[in-house]
């Protein structure tokens, strides 16, 4: 069994401990009975927080199958959360390579270079009523003031003063008060996927890394860890790192699945595996309470953990120093995090009253993935639909599929009641598709036999460096890929 951070770990052997207390010696077990076995409720909601602690999201000792043993801590100068109130954590993400062997350096394509910095950093709010999650993914590439340093990429904050100054400048740049804080060793993760047996990840266009070592085509693929990592790391699309935010939001989305399903609860063996592989990545603050926050958490599922990006007004601003950066939209930046903070949530309307519905250009399609189906018999529809449908700018992973009825005579834009602006968005790309509620997730196009004409792209549908700065929200679930 694998240890983590110095930790020592002990095996069971006929009812003798060996090396389970903290000089290595031997100790008999308690005499008390055992505990009963934990409800199926309460092994769903301890599975749900170790699925969080292994993307590094969320943290928790007391996991019932994990052999005992004490997580890494780390002083980051946070302030304490209120016994039933909201809660921010910042989780950052340490490329942490001293530890590896040559032959695992080569393998990931690290190069041999010693040492610690930022790859990750979000932001997770837990909200009141301890039914909501919110994931703000914070772009590495972000240009702000790091607070006695000056202006600097916000990753660069670790380097200048590790876990406390890395606080500090998320609290300048955001408003919200840190009130946990978790650093994941990224590297860790490998063992992570690798104990689930892999995760199902879906890229709308081919990546080919050579960095990484990762070459993916356009699909739906089953990664191991080592690919996994590539996967979640590789900035060699379009939009560079904004496109690896919403890789690693699918990738921890596609985790929490895999940790929930029925095949890794009813298997000891692999629940252990995950669990344990997951505890030796991560350090948090000292005494940290954290077995409060998996009672806290114990009615979260998928649908109520979301995702959203921060505003943005330039992806491609060039810094005094000669770096490449990204700019925060001001104003924006500043509404979402005072809505974070004032605990409301970010799916719905900012007010109370009424609010129009936005108009078709108020998202942008490069935010909207779908689903493609040939509801004919003509050959092909489907691969040309899709591909129409990719250069207008959205995201269509996997390939097309067919509906069990083959008649359809006009195209149908059927969508969920969350998603009606997603669907005018569609609409506008699709001239004379009729519009259709129903259930089902998200977006999805059904081709009828009158091949619609699909628009070509307008210059506002191609990627630019000033995306929208509308906030925009998506649940774990819609992340997880349809096979």
């Amino acid at each position: 069994m694998r240890e983590g951070g110095g930790q020592v770990t002990g095996e069971e052997d006929a009812g003798v401990l060996v090396g389970g207390d903290a000089y290595g010696g031997v100790k008999l077990p308690p005499t008390r009975p055992r505990r009963p076995i934990k409800s199926a409720k309460a092994r769903r909601r301890n599975v749900l927080v170790a699925g969080f602690l292994s993307t590094g999201i969320l943290v928790t000792t007391g996991v019932v199958w994990a052999t005992p043993r004490q997580i890494g801590t780390v002083d980051a100068g946070v302030s304490p959360p209120s016994a039933h109130g909201a809660e921010n954590i910042l989780m950052v993400g340490i490329d942490k390579r001293d530890d590896l062997t040559r032959q695992q350096q080569n393998q990931l394509k690290l190069g041999r270079e010693a040492g610690q910095r930022t790859d990750t950093m979000m932001v997770i709010h837990l909200s009141e009523d301890h039914k909501r999650v919110t994931v703000v993914s914070l772009p590495r590439d972000t240009w702000t003031t790091i607070p006695g340093k000056g202006d600097h990429k916000i990753n660069s904050a670790y380097q200048f003063g590790g876990p406390k100054l890395t606080k500090q400048a998320v609290e300048a740049a955001t408003g919200l008060q840190i009130n946990r804080y978790i650093e994941v060793n990224i590297l860790g993760f490998i063992d992570v996927v690798d104990s689930l047996g892999g995760v199902t990840v879906c890229t709308p266009v081919p990546i080919n890394d050579p960095k990484t070592g990762l070459n993916l085509p356009a699909g739906t693929h089953q990664l191991q860890g080592v690919q996994a990592l590539g996967y979640a790391r590789t900035r060699a699309t379009a939009r560079s790192d904004l496109d690896r935010i919403d890789r690693q939001q699918q990738v921890i989305s596609a985790l929490l699945n895999r940790a929930l399903s029925a095949d890794t609860l009813a298997n000891p063996g692999k629940l252990a595996a995950f669990v344990n592989s997951t505890l030796s990545t991560v350090k948090v603050d000292p005494d940290d309470g954290l077995l409060g926050l998996a009672t806290q958490l114990r009615d979260v599922s998928l649908a109520d953990v979301k995702f959203a990006d921060v505003p943005l007004s330039n992806v491609d601003f060039r810094a005094p120093t000669g770096e490449s950066a990204v700019l925060w939209d001001k104003q924006a930046a500043r509404d979402m995090f005072a809505r974070i903070n004032a605990d409301q949530d970010l799916a719905k309307p900012a007010t109370p009253s009424p609010s129009p519905k936005p108009t078709n250009t108020s998202i942008p399609p490069q935010r909207i993935t779908l689903k493609v189906k040939n509801g004919t018999l003509i050959t092909g529809l489907g691969a040309r639909s899709k591909a129409a449908l990719v250069a207008y700018g959205f995201k269509v992973p996997g390939e097309p599929g067919n509906t069990t009825k083959k008649d359809y005579k006009k195209t149908v834009i059927r969508y969920n009641a969350d998603r009606e602006d997603w669907a005018k968005v569609v609409a506008a790309a699709i001239p004379g598709a009729e519009l259709n509620k129903a259930d089902v997730q998200g977006v999805e196009v059904i081709l009828g036999s009158d091949q619609p004409k699909i628009a070509k792209p307008k210059a506002t549908s191609i990627p630019s460096p000033k995306p929208s700065v509308t906030s925009t929200t998506k649940t774990a679930m819609e992340n997880i890929c349809k096979q």
